[in-house]
């Protein structure tokens, strides 16, 4: 896995830059040790954690969505972010663009059913951002319906007329039909770009063509009056640039001419990193693959084996580790009583968390601010007014107005989940589908903590898999002298003979 750190020291006398040489070097040991390679590092210096309007946190963010890393590494929790809503809902902007979140010095936040509470935080942040989302779409498909512009770029050939609606631009239609009339008569899109750039035409975006530019424009039906939004067609919602006669001959050309795509090399995603150990060693355990028979296998292998050559740990096969840890969680974890124990816990860490959170510490500072104002309006009532006076009226003023935007802060920061709340949220997982890619990784990511695996037959006779859950108390020794694993073929060059 590629990772990128990410590292900040907050603003403030108590802080300093040093912090940030010592966040970098914990979070490189951890990356060592979990077979990560860093390729990047973005510091946040003297920057709040109370929001994530950080200059380098939101370019990490960006950068997420080009794919360049599969994970963040972050000294600790904190170091992320302090809102929850906020955590949750960036984390679930990471993992849609394929990247975890890994802390270095806090596998579990807030004791073992901090992990979960985080997990239905997220929940909770994609139950709101598809709801919103629904409630957008709703009302722009609407829009469409009537015929009305939903945002976006307009199409070549159209222009927007007072109502919002769509009216044919009488400048730039005659391009549209000129690059239908040509790809009807066997032209390439290399030989269509040339010719248009010739002309000095210009995409609607104002830039000139590429051979690029045709694939949306040829397959565009609003150029035949149907209006498609979200997947729904709507007819003569639009004026017609091209007859459909021409548009249809066109797609029959473009699926005839179209090439087979290349089969790129599939990503397989190793649901048990970061989470799974040899059990003689206590070494992390992570994803190789290696050809033989005539097919690809993938497998888990201990890292102090495969880097030293230093433990006996036989490679297990990825499928069947994560069918035994999938089947075990839900039969242990998805039970009446269990989610009853979680519920509870989740609510009895948040009453915690609000008996040692600092907003009693900031009202105390607020009044104690408050105070040595009354006292010094009483000086100047008095008589008694200075350059000092007023210099420090002014201080006072400045730290009675931080104080309370951090007291709101710190308030608005905090969401409490109830134990009935937590008890539903829990209880979705039970209709989930087995053998579905994303119900298994929120199985993993929520409820899995670290899965300790043993040979079958190794020298002490120990024949089990421990498995511990993020809740107290949550661990389970599976017996699995009667589950051997499927050994590794003899033929693998990638993975030891053994």
């Amino acid at each position: 896995m590629k990772a990128v750190i990410y590292a900040r020291y907050s603003p403030g006398p108590q802080q300093r830059e040093e912090s940030i040489e010592g966040q970098i070097r914990e979070c490189t040991e951890f990356a060592q040790k979990q077979e990560l390679t860093i390729v990047g590092q973005y510091v946040d210096r003297a920057a709040t954690g109370r929001n994530d309007n950080r200059i380098e946190f939101q370019k990490m963010l960006k950068d997420s969505e080009k794919r360049l890393f599969d994970a963040v590494v972050v000294w600790k929790i904190d170091r992320f972010g302090r809102s929850r809503e906020e955590i949750a809902a960036n984390k679930v902007r990471l993992r849609r663009n394929g990247v975890k979140v890994l802390y270095a010095k806090e596998h579990i936040p807030d004791g073992p059913e901090g992990i979960i509470l985080e997990s239905l935080l997220e929940g909770l942040a994609e139950y709101y951002s598809a709801n919103l989302s629904q409630n957008i779409k709703r009302g722009m498909q609407e829009n469409a319906l009537k015929g009305l512009v939903t945002g976006g770029n307009v199409a070549l050939g159209y222009r927007i007329n007072k109502d919002k609606k769509f009216e044919i631009d009488p400048f730039t239609a005659p391009i549209v039909k000129e690059i239908f009339t040509l790809y009807d008569a066997g032209y390439t899109a290399a030989e269509i770009n040339k010719h248009l750039n010739n002309k000095g035409y210009k995409t609607s975006r104002g830039v000139p063509f590429n051979k690029n530019s045709f694939g949306t424009i040829l397959k565009n039906k609003k150029y035949i009056g149907v209006y498609t939004f979200d997947g729904q067609e709507t007819g003569a919602a639009v004026p017609a640039i091209i007859s459909e006669d021409l548009f249809y001959r066109v797609q029959a050309k473009l699926i005839k001419n179209k090439k087979a795509p290349g089969r790129g090399k599939a990503k397989v995603d190793y649901l048990l990193s970061t989470k799974l150990f040899c059990g003689h060693c206590g070494s992390a355990m992570v994803g190789e693959s290696g050809a033989g028979r005539g097919k690809v296998y993938h497998y888990y292998k201990c890292i102090k084996r495969k880097r030293e050559k230093a433990c006996g740990k036989v490679p297990v096969a990825k499928d069947w580790i994560e069918d035994l840890v999938i089947r075990e969680t839900i039969n242990t974890v998805l039970t009446d009583e269990v989610i009853t124990l979680i519920s509870e816990n989740i609510e009895a860490i948040q009453r915690k968390e609000q008996r040692d959170n600092p907003v009693a510490y900031l009202q105390d500072k607020l009044k104690e601010n408050e105070k040595a104002a009354k006292n010094l309006l009483k000086a100047i009532e008095q008589g008694v007014l200075t350059p000092t006076t007023k210099s420090r009226m002014k201080e006072l003023e400045h730290e009675k107005a931080e104080l309370l935007a951090t007291i709101t802060q710190e308030q608005t920061a905090r969401v409490f989940v109830t134990k009935e709340q937590a008890r539903y949220w829990l209880e979705q997982f039970r209709s989930g589908e087995i053998n579905d890619p994303e119900y298994r990784r929120r199985l993993v990511d929520t409820f899995i903590n670290a899965v300790f695996l043993y040979d079958p037959q190794d020298d002490d006779g120990n024949k089990k898999i421990i498995i511990t859950f993020n809740y107290t108390g949550g661990t389970q020794t599976v017996n699995i002298s009667d589950l051997t694993p499927p050994p590794p073929p003899n033929n693998l060059p990638s993975i030891d003979k053994k």
